[in-house]
């Protein structure tokens, strides 16, 4: 019984594993179906099974780009509405708009180009200007305390969904990697087909010898055909 373990994909190894875990779980040959070895073989294949098709990461950056793009949208229109206002000299409140433009200058008229953390400790910065007493009552003047009211809770959207993809991610990373437990389930599965092989002449042992024998083949077909695809 010859197979190249490392040499099946991830998949076809699962599928490998399951196949025998079936074969043996049959009730057809009670030399094994109890066997420490073929429960060793499901307790890793269960481990395999549980990561080898998980993802690296959360999934989650497209909504946290979303997320970042509607605060700086926010932004933008507020930093861009008080720009023109305050060159507007005979407007009511002219002096409130140059005033809070001022305060935008401070904290960085381009923070919607700069990366995450940056724009967020400057934002959290400028928020906090904005939203003293003062300020607020200049926002009032302008009829602009909805726009502020949006920027800040959109900001703060973005911070809840970067929160959770950072804690998804981290979630993910502590997880066993699926290389480290592959390595396992191939050492137990080697052997498992090598007590098969050893067993394979004494007659309660040959007819389960033939069908893991059949079992190790498809597998190996398997590997053959991605060679010549």
């Amino acid at each position: 019984m010859k197979i190249t373990l490392s040499r099946l994909s991830t998949k076809d190894l699962a599928t490998l594993a399951q196949r025998l875990i079936n074969t043996s779980a049959s009730g057809n040959y009670p030399v094994i179906s109890n066997h420490p070895l073929i429960n060793e073989v499901k307790s890793m294949y269960e481990d395999y099974d549980a990561v080898y098709t998980k993802p690296t990461f959360s999934g989650k950056g497209r909504d946290v780009n979303s997320a970042d793009r509607d605060r700086d949208i926010a932004f933008t229109n507020l930093k861009s509405y008080l720009n023109s206002y305050r060159k507007m000299s005979s407007l009511p409140n002219h002096q409130y708009a140059e005033d809070l433009y001022h305060i935008f200058k401070i904290h960085g008229l381009d923070l919607d180009r700069m990366s995450y953390s940056s724009q967020s400790a400057q934002m959290k910065k400028l928020i906090e200007t904005l939203q003293t007493n003062e300020n607020i009552q200049k926002l009032m003047g302008l009829s602009l305390h909805t726009a502020f009211s949006e920027m800040k809770s959109k900001h703060n959207a973005f911070e809840t969904l970067f929160a959770e993809q950072a804690e998804a991610n981290a979630d993910l990373r502590q997880m066993k990697s699926a290389s480290v437990i592959r390595k396992d389930l191939e050492k137990t599965l080697k052997s498992f087909l090598t007590l098969i092989t050893a067993m394979k002449d004494v007659p309660d042992w040959q007819s389960l010898y033939f069908d893991i024998n059949e079992l190790t083949k498809a597998g190996e077909n398997s590997t053959s055909e991605i060679k010549k695809n």
